[in-house]
């Protein structure tokens, strides 16, 4: 598993292993081709990570809400979404859950944002 610098229990690690074995995982090069085509690009970090510094063309939808929001924000349960936070297990679990939703064309970006800042992949900060 990438490891994101965070030590993490043994049962969240089970956790997530469990869900990968379910989720799509998708590259940063490969996130980036498909954003040209029109995937939408969904940052799952909290509000304090986003600010501090997002991937290019991302929407915000922080992982404590996005089973609440993804309906009204992207309804089209076909529509490509590719999911990440900061080293990829968040992301996860939120595209799992997705699945679970309906949504039947959903990634999570391996690696997170640490990947996308080591890959040298375009960001924005928000202003302010």
């Amino acid at each position: 598993m990438y490891n994101s610098g965070m030590e993490h229990s043994k049962e969240f690690e089970d956790l997530v292993s469990e869900v990968k074995a379910r989720v799509k995982e998708i590259s940063v090069a490969d996130t980036l081709e498909r954003q040209k085509q029109g995937a939408e690009l969904i940052d799952v970090r909290e509000d304090n990570e986003w600010d501090g510094g997002h991937a290019s063309g991302a929407r915000h939808i922080g992982r404590g809400v996005i089973e609440r929001d993804i309906v009204n924000q992207i309804p089209d349960k076909n529509a490509e979404i590719i999911l990440y936070c900061g080293g990829g297990y968040r992301s996860a679990l939120a595209a799992d859950n997705l699945q679970k939703m309906g949504y039947t064309n959903v990634w999570s970006m391996a690696g997170g944002w640490k990947a996308w800042k080591e890959e040298g992949a375009p960001m924005e900060k928000e202003k302010g």
